[in-house]
């Protein structure tokens, strides 16, 4: 099979590039559907639309719901179509994001990805994750092609709580663990080839980045400071985990995220970052890597905050029951799991999601 690397047309990152640089949102057409949710509207979407509309841009706001279901994307869809816009923009966080991806394919629209905060690698990406409306996994969607645009204002990143950046690093941390895991099995990637050099290089890149700069760039996020650790985590967050995921291949950490989903409860008030995280962890024992790397990972992860036991993703009296329920959502039949070189099944990574909590507990408590 080929190699494959695909990716956005422009990437643009600096602080105050969404006041400065609207120059390349500009030219991207005349009319705007701009979704974001209520609370991204009132920090920073209003003034977007006024400063576009002062440039003769026409600009149709909508108030995004929550949740990328094909309910919310049907819905979002048929408002596009009947303003007629020309760019769909999607500014705030994952989900808000996806959607707005799935929207512009579903119209074939160009899209432009303002995030407006560093917690998850999708603004690259020609993909969504798919929920049902009470919030459970549903599929990864696959499109036509990547956004045209990503303008990352790291001003705006600075200002959004530090936990969100920590989930950020938390799924960009699962990227080269993935990679090179699919890699070793010479599996698909989600660019529907093979790994090229540049993914592979480019995921390494970017834990190499977050291990020098991700305790700084928290300090700096928690005092509101834009500086170099703060630039380089962000990158590492959007571009280089965005990069690495899509051409380079998920294997069974973000599957553990996904398995997650199948269980009710509080373990939901955790985003996504914070969730692959400890798949990551759960990735490493199952895949027999040296215990000086696990070590590696979770003292980073306890210094930054993300969940490295079961009580700190809100399970602590889970039975196996229900960890059972997780293992099978992740191995399930096409399933990013199943693209690893060593044996995973349901009772597998139970037993791991079990024993990552018991080792840490021992050797960190």
């Amino acid at each position: 099979m080929q190699k494959v690397f695909i990716s956005p047309l422009k990437y643009v990152q600096g602080e105050g590039v969404l006041t400065n640089e609207l120059r390349h949102l500009e030219k991207l057409g005349n009319h705007f559907l701009l979704l974001c949710d209520t609370f991204v509207y009132e920090l920073v979407g209003e003034k977007l639309q006024a400063d576009l509309t002062k440039k003769g841009r026409q600009v149709t706001p909508v108030a995004f719901n929550g949740e990328t279901s094909m309910n919310e994307i049907k819905r979002v869809s048929e408002i596009a179509r009947q303003n007629q816009v020309a760019v769909i923009i999607g500014l705030g966080g994952g989900k808000t994001i996806d959607a707005a991806k799935a929207i512009g394919d579903t119209l074939d629209l160009p899209v432009a990805i303002l995030p407006t905060v560093a917690s998850t690698d999708a603004p690259t990406s020609a993909i969504s994750v798919i929920y049902t409306e009470a919030g459970l996994f549903d599929r990864y969607v696959f499109y036509k092609r990547n956004p045209v645009l990503v303008l990352v204002d790291t001003g705006i990143i600075a200002k959004a709580p530090a936990r969100l950046l920590a989930a950020g690093i938390g799924d960009a941390l699962a990227t080269w663990v993935e990679v090179r895991a699919i890699v070793k099995n010479n599996s698909e990637t989600l660019a529907g080839g093979r790994p090229t050099l540049a993914a592979q290089a480019i995921a390494q890149k970017c834990e190499e980045v977050l291990f020098a700069n991700a305790e700084q760039a928290m300090l700096d996020c928690e005092k509101n400071q834009v500086t170099p650790a703060l630039e380089a985590v962000v990158e590492a967050n959007t571009l280089l985990s965005g990069l690495g995921f899509e051409s380079g291949g998920l294997a069974l950490a973000h599957a553990i995220h996904n398995g997650f989903t199948a269980i009710p409860g509080p373990i939901h008030a955790l985003s996504h970052g914070e969730k692959v995280a400890y798949g990551t962890l759960v990735q490493l024992m199952l895949e027999g890597a040296p215990i000086e790397e696990l070590n590696r990972y979770v003292t980073l992860y306890r210094k930054i905050g993300l969940p490295t036991t079961l009580e700190d993703l809100n399970l602590t009296d889970v039975t196996y029951a229900n960890l059972l329920k997780v293992g099978e959502l992740a191995t399930k039949e096409n399933e990013t799991s199943q693209r690893v070189d060593f044996a995973v099944d349901a009772k597998k990574v139970t037993e791991a999601l079990f024993a990552v909590d018991a080792y840490v507990r021992r050797e960190f408590e």
